[in-house]
């Protein structure tokens, strides 16, 4: 994992000492933009965190189905899977829709503002007080992102609520008594377009560089946590996406078995799927 760490590192200098260029695409967080309307599209995030408390990997994956219902409106159905427990195991399954309510589009700019929402059950012991309803906890999140773009730079706010139920597993499963089992989250994403220099074609491989910090809080107990990701992103034909991040723990005074670690994404687009 050292290799990957030096590499992101590198990532995230790069990020900061260039201005410039991005597209509205990140990492960690969606944009408050839509994948194209009418489009679907199939995803695999890869998760290998480093446990804290033992020589171990952690390993998740999460497969994906994306609908772009609309220009405004895209849903996603997810499967969460992990060797949490000594083989690899399907442990639950989750939805996520998106509704884009705000745009103001100019040339070579935008702002645009979404509202989200996330629902999902796991049967995964519970292991750590960080609540994470995407792979780890039943439950419900609920936000708002804000995306502004300017020319080939992107920056984006996200902010939502975090709901955590009791797992359906066995005694392990349960929140422990006393545990908070809600949570305030907040991610800020910023990224830059490196190449290329100068579009020509949609064949061109477009590289992106970018940082995300990534935080919360849960009230209840007067805990929290950050995080900093850098990322690499590669789009190819502007169909297929390939992303590299690595996520690594700033402060956290809450539990946390594995907080630091690389991520490996695919994805791909389909278009014009439906009538118009």
């Amino acid at each position: 994992m050292l290799r990957y760490r030096g590499l992101l590192s590198t990532a995230l200098l790069l990020l900061t000492a260039y201005a410039g260029r991005t597209q509205e695409l990140f990492v960690y967080s969606e944009p408050a933009s839509n994948m194209p309307a009418r489009s679907t599209g199939l995803r695999l995030t890869n998760w290998m965190m480093d446990e804290t408390e033992a020589s171990k990997v952690n390993y998740h994956m999460i497969p994906e189905l994306m609908w772009g219902v609309n220009k405004r409106l895209m849903i996603h159905a997810e499967g969460f899977i992990s060797n949490r427990n000594g083989t690899l195991a399907a442990e639950g399954v989750g939805a996520y829709a998106k509704y884009r309510f705000l745009s103001h589009d100019d040339i070579y700019r935008h702002f645009r503002a979404a509202a989200f929402a996330r629902v999902a059950t796991n049967n995964a012991d519970i292991h750590q007080q960080t609540i994470q309803v995407n792979g780890h906890n039943t439950g419900y999140q609920a936000g708002v992102v804000a995306t502004q773009l300017l020319h080939k730079t992107a920056l984006s706010v996200t902010a939502y609520y975090e709901q955590a139920f009791d797992n359906f597993g066995g005694k392990e499963s349960k929140l422990p008594a006393g545990m908070a089992d809600k949570a305030v989250n907040y991610i800020l994403s910023a990224g830059r377009l490196m190449l290329p220099t100068k579009y020509k074609s949609y064949k061109q491989t477009n590289m992106n560089l970018m940082a995300e910090l990534i935080g919360q809080s849960l009230p209840q107990a007067g805990l929290h946590s950050v995080d900093i990701a850098p990322s690499i992103q590669f789009i190819f034909m502007s169909q297929a996406r390939l992303d590299i991040g690595y996520r690594q723990q700033l402060y956290s005074n809450m539990t946390r078995t594995a907080p630091n670690g690389l991520l490996i994404r695919v994805e791909y687009l389909l278009f014009s799927l439906g009538k118009k």
